[in-house]
């Protein structure tokens, strides 16, 4: 529900707000940035890098280390440790300036441009940054909600259900069934199922080779599918089964607490599942009230709401066009944002919007596959300008230079975000 001059959403809430202090900057314009992931880090920094002070920047995000989604299933794979994918916000509070706050947004006064905390404080705003990554649909998947998420992880939100997903592998009884519940589009990271399902069967063959993999799919087709299932061929020959809507992948429920999955009514008892539903943006564009459907709209000049002007929203949350949900989409577009804002609050020059994306999945050790693209921003969204993919039968130096580019490129998007 939305939080406005008429009405918030809980008289407790409303208490809160009217006891807490306004924390105002004298003299400058405020920026508040809720979400700390690829996007809203990356806002935060460069609106409080390129004003070079000139506007005050608020980071609000509840969790002290943030853990990427993307290079999570590489961890699951054992490419990775989990301290690997990690990241702190001192660097961004130390040289930059931001006002980095560890605290729950729970409310947004669209009149009086304020962002109210789970602790009490309301924080003022002239422009509102939201880039809070993506929430799931209620009900899915029948039988599954948050509730399951110990017995059947999502693994979507990196950190500690990555580890469990990880441990319930390892787990496994000889021979074992590992199932995967694809979601529908759109979803965060279009090859991250796809990629993770190559990284469980690294681990299982390496571990538990007699295991089998079920992968239950709703959709006909699926980002680099060409790329995954020669992969999926060449390396664990045997181990994958994909079912898809032809089969009864988009009919499918499950039973946490028999371990069970019904796809098309037909009962497969697992050893682990791993539940990744569909999607939406974060609750806070929800409770902001800046959502159509699923999804809330920007205008890809700016990033700013189609519903309310003084509100940027990044990444996985919003509906933009044609860009892919992932952590490089939403770095560019973070960026295009901070321009916009650092324009309207301060008067610098603002450039017209450009985009770009790649996606890098890794498939087996040194084989490392990509997509991506280029984008500019019309006025009826951000659209595809031109692209590029990884072919099949490329040679095993080539998909080794990928592979290699990919951890390049984390190693400068991390920086990028957190300084």
């Amino acid at each position: 529900m939305t939080i406005s001059r008429r009405g918030f959403i809980t008289s407790t809430a409303a208490a809160s707000a009217m006891a807490a202090p306004m924390l105002r900057a004298a003299g400058k314009p405020r920026v508040v940035v809720i979400g700390g992931g690829a996007g809203g880090a990356t806002a935060a920094r460069y609106i409080a890098k390129d004003s070079k002070g000139a506007i005050d920047v608020t980071l609000v995000e509840p969790t002290r280390s943030y853990y990427t989604c993307f290079f999570s299933n590489l961890y699951i794979g054992g490419f990775r440790s989990i301290d690997s994918i990690a990241h702190s916000y001192g660097t961004l509070a130390s040289q930059y300036g931001i006002n980095v706050v560890h605290d729950w947004a729970v409310g947004i006064d669209r009149d009086a441009r304020t962002v109210i905390l789970a602790g009490g404080a309301v924080l003022p705003y002239d422009r509102l940054v939201l880039s809070p990554g993506i929430d799931f649909v209620d009900g899915a998947v029948p039988g599954w909600d948050v509730t399951a998420q110990n017995k059947m992880p999502h693994a979507y939100k990196a950190g500690s259900q990555s580890e469990l997903l990880a441990a319930q592998i390892s787990a496994m009884p000889k021979g074992g069934v590992f199932a995967l519940i694809a979601p529908p589009n759109p979803y965060r990271c279009p090859p991250g199922p796809y990629e993770r399902v190559s990284m469980v069967a690294h681990k299982l063959r390496a571990e538990n080779p007699t295991a089998k993999i079920l992968v239950v799919d709703p959709k006909p087709k699926f980002s680099k599918q060409g790329l995954f299932e020669e992969g999926w061929q060449r390396h664990y020959g045997g181990m994958i089964e994909r079912i898809g809507p032809d089969f009864g992948g988009d009919n499918v429920s499950v039973d946490p607490d028999a371990m069970t999955v019904s796809i098309d009514g037909s009962v497969e008892k697992v050893d682990a599942c791993n539940v990744i539903p569909a999607m939406k943006a974060g609750r806070i564009c929800d409770i902001a009230g800046i959502t159509e459907g699923n999804w809330a709209p920007v205008s890809g000049h700016t990033m700013q709401s189609r519903l309310d002007e003084n509100i940027h929203v990044l990444g996985d949350a919003c509906a933009q066009g044609d860009m892919p949900k992932s952590g490089f989409s939403a770095n560019s577009q973070a960026k295009v944002a901070a321009m916009a804002i650092r324009g309207a609050l301060t008067g610098s020059k603002v450039f017209p919007a450009k985009f770009s994306n790649t996606c890098w999945s890794l498939i087996d050790t040194d084989d490392g596959v990509k997509v991506g693209a280029s984008y500019q921003a019309t006025d009826e969204k951000i659209a595809k300008v031109d692209g590029f993919v990884s072919q099949t039968g490329e040679d095993a130096a080539l998909r080794k230079a990928t592979y290699e580019e990919s951890i390049g490129w984390y190693a400068g998007i991390t920086a990028d975000m957190f300084g």
